[in-house]
């Protein structure tokens, strides 16, 4: 690190926990950030501020008026642009020493299998099953930690699957492909706006935490969170023996 460097990082180089070299790991870290609405907007700012090295920021969608009363990476001015481009374009304000690849795309298939492989934190700010399953099944197959979030109406999760243990569970684990779960949307449920930066800064704090190996992440546990009453509830996952993603893997 140079002297701007380690001025800029103080705070986190006074944490013991920390240190020079948790702050080297998060330099030349590479993180995927899959969204970048309302979940991805906050989580990537920390992850930038923070200093993560390379900030990988995926989405096809373009702003629209009615993303901005959460999505705090977009501003009036950006509306009808590429969410990802005008993520990078915040992010190089908030910090213009990290780096923030834009894939202006939904990323599936080998492009996705691609971006996991060269990840080393996942972090799934997506909005349906199908993009998650996916994000989970290229993780297992390539043995990297996920953060999956969501947040609808006044609820948010949060869980952290750690693919490099053996013991971990996946998320089909906790939400089986193919049952019948009811997929709610934003745009039909609501959202209470500080909700979404509630859930995105943890997963943000999570995927800082298995990069630099400190602390206890939520691996095995799923982090509940009742924004109405401002509670929340841990409840501990175990992995599914007869899971049709990781059992074999």
């Amino acid at each position: 690190m140079n002297d701007d460097q380690l001025l800029r990082y103080s705070r986190h180089i006074l944490l013991p926990e920390i240190g020079v070299e948790g702050q080297e790991a998060i330099l030349a870290a590479r993180v995927l950030v899959v969204g970048a609405g309302g979940l991805g907007s906050p989580a990537a700012m920390y992850l930038a501020a923070a200093g993560v090295g390379t900030l990988v920021l995926a989405d096809g969608d373009t702003v629209d008026l009615t993303n901005l009363q959460r999505q705090i990476l977009h501003s009036q001015d950006a509306v009808g642009r590429p969410k990802v481009e005008s993520g990078r374009d915040t992010l190089a304000r908030l910090n213009p020493l990290a780096r923030v690849e834009a894939l202006v795309e939904r990323l599936e298939g080998a492009a996705l299998d691609e971006q996991i492989a060269a990840a080393d934190v996942v972090l799934d700010c997506s909005d349906n099953f199908a993009t998650r399953h996916a994000i989970n099944r290229a993780c297992v197959r390539h043995r990297k930690p996920l953060v999956s979030g969501a947040a609808i109406r006044f609820d948010g999760q949060v869980s952290v699957f750690d693919l490099r243990k053996p013991d971990s569970p996946c998320y089909h684990c906790l939400f089986p492909e193919g049952d019948e779960v009811e997929e709610v949307r934003c745009a039909v449920m609501g959202v209470f706006a500080p909700l979404t930066g509630i859930i995105g800064t943890t997963q943000a704090a999570e995927a800082l935490k298995l990069i630099v190996g400190c602390g206890t992440t939520l691996d095995g546990r799923l982090l509940l969170l009742d924004g109405l009453a401002m509670e929340w509830r841990s409840v501990s996952l175990g992995r599914d023996p007869g899971c049709a993603v990781c059992a074999q893997a």
